[in-house]
């Protein structure tokens, strides 16, 4: 089992490294544009990690809800207020990525 995690997670990295490593001399006026490219990592990241934890924050309700069903509406006010905090975190960085990017 722990040989075929590791090849798991081996095999995308060395497919990751390997462009980098074998990358050929490019001539100076091509420079990559980091401004422009590295919001889309961060939009990609806080997006990502924004639908994990609005998963999460949902599956706990569920289960909340079902272990003590008189609780129902206390619960629901705490998951609808967790679910706009995590929903801010995406849109902060949306927002300064327009005025970064601008």
């Amino acid at each position: 089992m722990k040989t075929c995690v590791t090849i798991l997670l081996v095999a995308p990295a060395i497919c990751l490294l390997a462009p980098v490593a074998f990358a050929a001399e490019g001539n100076a006026g091509s420079a990559t544009n980091w401004v422009l490219i590295t919001p889309g990592f961060a939009m990609a990241i806080a997006s990502g990690l924004c639908g994990y934890a609005q998963a999460k924050a949902t599956a706990s309700a569920c289960e909340s809800i079902a272990r003590n069903p008189g609780a129902t509406a206390a619960i629901r006010f705490a998951l609808v207020l967790s679910l706009v905090l995590i929903e801010s975190m995406a849109l902060y960085t949306f927002a300064l990525i327009y005025l970064r990017v601008k």
